[in-house]
């Protein structure tokens, strides 16, 4: 027979989840998964709390409503999306640097990752139907271009930001993706413009 005591300890899995400081951390990691497996439209408070294995009751502890989840998980994507994109235009040197971690932004792996370009749709989306999510993208773009600026005139950052964000989409969605040297191609020639 178990004493109170031990019965009330649970198991290890059952004490971490009563101890879990950075519970709305992971709910907003795994609403970004919810949404990417099954759209902002799929995604309810119930669909994330069985997705990180957590009481329902969890979603409006830590969330106002569905609005504040979807912000809080796009702003996170955008986040994380402009933190690579920093990180890649902090190592370039040179202006030939710089277009060298263009390409491989928008040919590699950092911002293709299927997930998270399904959720950047859906954060896309969401943005054209509901102007207040825009802060979000704006944000976001703000950051590209700044990132950008560290190697471009402010013009030019503008023109790479667009051109980067229509090349990820190119290749994302086309049967037969644009191929690296055109991609290289179309980045240099508005940096040598």
């Amino acid at each position: 027979m178990t004493s109170p005591a031990s019965a009330d300890a649970g198991t290890p899995q059952q004490r971490r989840r009563r101890h879990d400081p950075d519970r709305r951390e992971r709910l907003i990691d795994v609403a970004l998964e919810v949404i990417a497996e099954h759209g902002v439209a799929g995604t309810s408070h119930r669909r994330v709390a069985a997705a990180a294995e957590v009481p329902l009751g969890s979603m409006t502890y830590h969330f106002a409503g569905m609005d504040e989840l979807l912000e809080a998980a796009f702003t996170r994507l955008a986040g994380q999306a402009a933190d690579a994109f920093d990180q890649a235009m902090l190592q370039a040197r040179t202006t030939d640097d710089a277009v060298e971690a263009i390409v491989g932004l928008v040919t590699g792996d950092v911002l293709n990752k299927p997930e998270a370009m399904v959720a950047t749709y859906e954060l896309y989306s969401l943005a054209a139907r509901r102007p207040e999510i825009r802060s979000i993208t704006n944000a976001w773009m703000e950051r590209s271009r700044a990132a950008l600026e560290r190697h471009f005139t402010h013009d030019t950052a503008h023109m790479l930001d667009a051109l980067i964000e229509g090349l990820t989409l190119h290749r994302a969605l086309s049967l037969d993706p644009m191929p690296l040297s055109t991609v290289r191609a179309a980045i240099r020639r508005i940096t040598t413009a």
